[in-house]
């Protein structure tokens, strides 16, 4: 027993001088080095002048967490940044502070993971850093569930989305809607070529260094702790409030406001925050998510940016032009509703296009209005010196109070004259299928000529949900004089023909009592004289119409019709026929040669080789011009030297289709607008088979000059041409048109 007694407190000794050891070597590769920093608020303890913060820190709870493990970035505000603050907030001190007032400042100063000044401006993408390109990080401060007050006026229990709404989704569970802080380093306004302009236009009392955080300056960067990064800063900065906030609590811009409280928004019960809440509160309110409209740009509540990449809101923000009252409404009465007694009558649609005008998915920096476009394309119209009269960097993004408002294109253009109008709903429908956004770029020039509701409708055509359920096919038309009716597919296409005829592209006809024509856009021409104005159905049915008011827009001008402009569906031939027939008119001996040649299908009028539904151009020569024609050998003559209109032989009636073809401008149509010039192919094919070519001058309005293949001149008659046909212009010209030496 004692040898066994003593073996044993022999091994015990070994065991422990054996554990000993190794303990001694895990420590020695293990253990806390003894030259490493401690935890971030034993840093602060150590240095000495942040007694104010520290206390700050203890009164939110978050001694525990600066004190521990982690990985963070704390901007530090001082013991005398404290006093300043105290005294601008007429506080007392530190103990006049409550716990939810030390959170915002603790928490909002709290920037998740460490950084260094040197990493602050770059971007952590998912494929890696980004350099000079970020101006925000997130913190760990976060509102959750606080009392909001509903559409019906009920204060409840709300929670911010913490999404964009795109129709289906608008908040996740796992995320906190966390806010971010703006700061400014060196390498970052270098990099997006901003200046200190750009900064003290928001901090006009603080200077710019190579490190501002919010309004306050680093004055001791990099100081390193165990759990993460201290900056010190000469400003106590509090939690910013978001866009939603501080619209909602500014009355500057409460009529803006309420466009979102009874059009855009919406309320959710939300089953995780609510279950959350009443956990931890013990309170059994619901609560629920504020939902701005998916017709947005993005929801001002939000905090987390677009969300495409986790940390995409570190390199760009939201910005907002928001107009005061005086501006929002005297905008409202004079333009949006001119032709509405309220907001309610609007199209909903309107107030989307309004709001979004005002909302940019990029950071809008001062020096960058004419190059940053809002969600629907556009700059910022704003003069940053007179036109701004508050400004603000917020936690989710740039905030501009303005004396104005963002005067958007789908209401200062030509297109607004339709789309505020109620009377003109379905064209403003017909327009919203291809034409809007061209219509409204107020860099190009239009002239719009306005069909109203009533006018469509009686020349048979009908907006009607009940025939198809595609909204873009909701049409019918039934012809005034009888006939097929149309529908859906079938209609709309008869109805943007009729539409393109009322949009002139290129050119702003101010006033239509002179005399004129303009190319429409589709490619089909219009005239208009005394102020009346017809297309080629028109001209058919000898019904022109006239015009009743004119507006005036950025980008052109609207008059309003009394009918509508229609096209012809009558042959190119019969046309001919019809100012050709009678024996005094001028276009007589040309026509008589169409009439006889072997191209020409009389009953139809059809021309062969001139397709149905595409453009031409007919230079008809005078009956002058054709005799001369005849004298020099271009065309058969008979007895006497007088115009053979049916020749016998195949060699003169191919002399008289090659005439012919040579006249016509293969798929061009060309008027005396002034508007285009240049070589124009024709129908005409040489020996060779390569087509030939005529010289059309159209650079005056109204004095059309061609020139042919062997550099003669001809002249268009002015009062006897731009004869509307069926996608086709027939002119008269003083002199033919010769293809050979």
């Amino acid at each position: 027993m004692r040898n066994l007694s003593y073996r044993s407190v022999l091994l015990t000794s070994l065991i422990v001088l054996a554990f000993g050891c190794k303990k001694k070597a895990w420590d020695e590769y293990y253990g806390r080095p003894d030259d490493l920093e401690p935890p971030i608020y034993q840093v602060l303890e150590k240095k000495g002048n942040f007694k104010s913060l520290l206390a700050a820190i203890d009164k939110a709870g978050y001694k525990r967490t600066l004190s521990g493990a982690g990985y963070w970035t704390f901007f530090a505000p001082t013991d005398s940044a404290f006093d300043v603050y105290f005294k601008a907030s007429n506080i007392s001190g530190i103990t006049a502070l409550d716990s939810v007032a030390c959170r915002k400042i603790v928490t909002y100063c709290l920037v998740y993971n460490a950084f260094k000044k040197e990493r602050m401006g770059d971007y952590q993408a998912n494929t890696g850093w980004v350099p000079n390109t970020a101006f925000r990080r997130r913190t760990a401060y976060y509102n959750g569930v606080y009392d909001g007050v509903n559409t019906q006026g009920q204060t409840v229990k709300m929670i911010a989305s913490n999404r964009n709404n795109n129709g289906t989704t608008f908040y996740v569970d796992a995320d906190n809607n966390n806010k971010y802080i703006p700061y400014f380093v060196d390498n970052f306004l270098a990099g997006k070529a901003l200046t200190a302009a750009d900064y003290n236009y928001f901090y006009p009392n603080t200077a710019l260094t190579s490190f501002n955080v919010v309004d306050a300056v680093v004055t001791e960067k990099d100081v390193p702790a165990e759990n993460g990064v201290v900056h010190v800063v000469n400003k106590v900065i509090t939690a910013l409030p978001g866009l939603d906030e501080y619209i909602g609590t500014n009355p500057n811009y409460s009529e803006f406001k309420k466009l979102f409280d009874k059009y855009l928004l919406t309320y959710a019960i939300n089953a995780t925050a609510t279950n959350n809440y009443r956990i931890v509160s013990g309170n059994a309110a619901d609560v629920y998510t504020k939902i701005y409209s998916n017709a947005l740009g993005f929801s001002p509540n939000n905090e987390n940016f677009l969300k495409l990449t986790d940390n995409d809101g570190q390199q760009n923000s939201y910005s907002m032009f928001v107009p005061n009252n005086a501006s929002f409404t005297a905008y409202l009465n004079s333009v949006l509703l001119e032709n509405y007694t309220s907001i309610d009558e609007l199209p909903i649609g309107v107030v989307y296009d309004f709001v979004n005008a005002h909302m940019w998915l990029n950071a809008v920096w001062p020096s960058k209005f004419a190059t940053t476009f809002n969600v629907l394309g556009e700059e910022a119209r704003f003069d940053p010196g007179v036109d701004v009269v508050d400004r603000k960097i917020l936690s989710n993004g740039m905030f501009y109070g303005t004396s104005k408002v963002q005067e958007a294109n789908v209401f200062s253009s030509v297109y607004g004259k339709a789309y505020l109008d109620p009377q003109f709903s379905m064209m403003t429908g017909l327009l919203n299928q291809e034409l809007k956004f061209q219509i409204s770029n107020i860099r190009q020039k239009y002239t719009v000529l306005l069909i109203n509701n009533a006018t469509l409708n009686a020349a048979g055509f009908f907006a009607d949900p009940s025939v198809d359920n595609n909204p873009a096919y909701q049409w019918r038309y039934v012809p005034p004089g009888g006939g097929s009716v149309l529908t859906s597919s079938s209609a709309l296409v008869r109805l943007l023909r009729v539409l393109n005829l009322h949009v002139i592209p290129g050119v702003d006809v101010k006033d239509l009592s002179g005399s004129g024509v303009a190319l429409t856009y589709g490619g089909e021409f219009v005239r208009y004289e005394n102020n009346k104005v017809w297309a080629a159905g028109n001209l058919d049915s000898l019904r022109p119409v006239d015009k009743l008011v004119t507006k005036t827009a950025k980008n052109g001008t609207t008059h309003s019709l009394s009918g509508v402009l229609n096209f012809s569906e009558t042959f190119i031939g019969k046309h001919i026929e019809k100012i050709g027939s009678p024996t005094t008119s001028a276009y007589n001996y040309f026509w008589q040669y169409l009439r006889n040649s072997s191209i020409f299908t009389a009953a139809t009028g059809d021309i062969l080789n001139i397709a149905a539904g595409t453009p031409y151009t007919i230079f008809i020569p005078d009956n002058a011009a054709i005799q001369k024609a005849v004298t020099e050998g271009m065309l058969p003559a008979g007895a006497g030297g007088v115009p053979n209109f049916n020749p016998a032989s195949l060699a003169d009636k191919e002399l008289v289709n090659s005439f012919i073809y040579y006249h016509i401008l293969n798929k061009k149509s060309v008027a005396t607008d002034g508007q285009e010039s240049g070589s124009f192919e024709t129908l005409f094919r040489d020996g060779a088979g390569d087509p030939t070519s005529i010289f059309v001058d159209n650079s005056l309005a109204n004095a059309m000059v061609l020139t042919d293949m062997n550099n003669r001149k001809a002249n268009i008659i002015l009062a006897q041409s731009n004869y509307l046909s069926n996608r086709c212009v027939i002119h008269l010209i003083d002199n033919y048109l010769k293809y050979t030496e």
